[in-house]
């Protein structure tokens, strides 16, 4: 079978290009090898708005139903509130039909266990091999499961999220805030919970139609066209979503565009005064939130890459909350999965409490310049890779948890395979600009040259 090959299966998931790598026949394949888990019980099944999901979706619940399964289908919808469905249905897991912040050729399949968090790794290797092999028993025309469209579940994760905060006083400011969903799943309930917390809602691309404004990852990069209505809308705050609303990105009242690292940094601020317990990051995630942790006297650990990896260590820590340096905050009073309601409200609550304008809060964060940057790798060459990048750095502290980190004295540098592309990711954070560019340029030129 030619088809996993070409296919990008991870702790995120599975993703694919439509009609090479992930096709309507994969879909319904992989989905049968999950309801082969499951024992025929009941499965959320939701997509984010890319019109390939019109074409995934039955192919998707055919797969399931195959298997007996009884499917609960809402139909288009953010990632986090799969996974809040799946809990509130009692389900036995879920699958979300998204590629993510991946550009709009892309799409695929993030599976959910009846935990409402995203499958291990562990568990997607089970399913991967089920798939290839597709030794699993079918039942017979009398054993085909059903569907059904529960109610609302939309209305009810809002609801969640707005329990988690003081709705009252974030109303008492009024704020007026620009939401741009780039045509993603998230438009309508990110719309609808912002004005459940007294916010004017200037709504850009918010109808999630799928056919991206931008390009579909929420960075500064792909934000210069949208910043200027901020400033323009007299918004206090830009919100930002990517595609399956699993990612929140951040522009200031002046139209600057915020590095991605902060939405994490703030909410985990905002968090801590409630509570003191434990935080969790990954290992490419900014030194911001280990200096609010520390300042609020509170431990602070590092997973492997992957939200998986995160929600596993969370839970083994008894954390506080948890999340992504790419815009992911993970609240388990909510969920086990980043989401960007509660980045919002916890953002909004900060700017309320301390009444000072956003772009304040930001410039009050901890400083650190990081540089992300990607190459193509061939996997194979990692190992050369990594033993060459730490003779380059000798007196480096070496973690090997999540492809290789080195730590210096004011420095890191973490060097990866991507779980979501086919590239090999180099993330350095310094002081300065000048010092985390040097630092990814010469890793950078060592990994291209072994």
């Amino acid at each position: 079978m030619s088809e996993p090959s070409s296919l990008i299966v991870s702790v995120s998931g599975v993703r694919g290009v439509v009609g090479r790598g992930l096709t309507a026949s994969v879909a319904a394949r992989f989905a049968a090898a999950f309801g082969s888990t499951v024992a025929g019980k009941t499965v959320v099944v939701c997509r984010d708005g890319r019109p390939s999901g019109d074409m995934l979706r039955p192919a998707v619940i055919a797969g399931l139903l195959e298997l007996g399964c009884t499917v609960e289908d809402i139909g288009i919808a953010p990632t986090p509130t799969c996974g809040f469905a799946v809990r509130q249905l009692q389900a036995a897991g879920g699958i979300q039909i998204t590629a993510s912040h991946n550009p709009a050729p892309w799409n695929g399949l993030k599976m959910f266990g009846a935990d409402g968090a995203v499958l291990s790794a562990e568990a997607g290797a089970v399913i991967r091999g089920l798939y290839e092999s597709g030794d699993f028993p079918r039942p017979g025309w009398d054993g085909i499961g059903t569907t059904r469209v529960p109610p609302q579940v939309e209305r009810d994760h809002a609801t969640a999220v707005l329990d988690t905060v003081s709705v009252a006083m974030v109303a008492s400011q009024a704020f007026r805030v620009f939401l741009d969903a780039n045509a993603g799943a998230g438009g309508p309930i990110g719309t609808t919970l912002l004005q459940d917390l007294g916010c004017a809602v200037v709504q850009f691309e918010c109808d999630p139609t799928g056919r991206f404004a931008h390009p579909p990852e929420p960075i500064p990069a792909h934000l210069v066209d949208v910043a200027p209505w901020v400033p323009q809308s007299e918004s206090a705050v830009g919100f930002v979503l990517d595609p399956d609303s699993d990612r929140l990105a951040l522009i200031d009242e002046t139209g600057a565009c915020v590095s991605e690292e902060a939405t994490l940094a703030l909410a985990v601020k905002w968090r801590l005064r409630q509570e003191s317990r434990p935080v969790v990051i990954n290992m490419s995630t900014s030194r911001m939130v280990e200096d609010i942790a520390f300042k609020a006297g509170c431990p602070c650990h590092r997973s492997a890459v992957g939200e998986a990896n995160v929600v596993a260590m969370m839970r083994e820590t008894n954390a506080l909350i948890g999340g992504e340096g790419n815009g992911g905050v993970i609240d388990p009073r909510v969920g086990w999965v980043r989401d960007p309601l509660a980045g919002m409200a916890f953002i909004l609550s900060l700017m309320a409490e301390d009444k000072k304008p956003f772009s304040q809060l930001v410039a009050e964060l901890p400083k650190y310049a990081m540089l992300k940057t990607k190459y193509e790798v061939a996997r194979d060459k990692l190992t050369a890779a990594f033993d060459a990048l730490k003779s380059r750095w000798p007196d480096a502290r070496v973690n090997t948890v999540d492809g290789l980190r080195l730590d210096g004295p004011d420095w890191w540098l973490h060097v990866r395979g991507s779980n979501t592309e086919p590239v090999v990711r180099v993330i350095a954070e310094a002081p300065t600009e000048e010092q985390t560019r040097e630092l990814c340029d010469a890793a950078g030129a060592v990994v291209t040259g072994v």
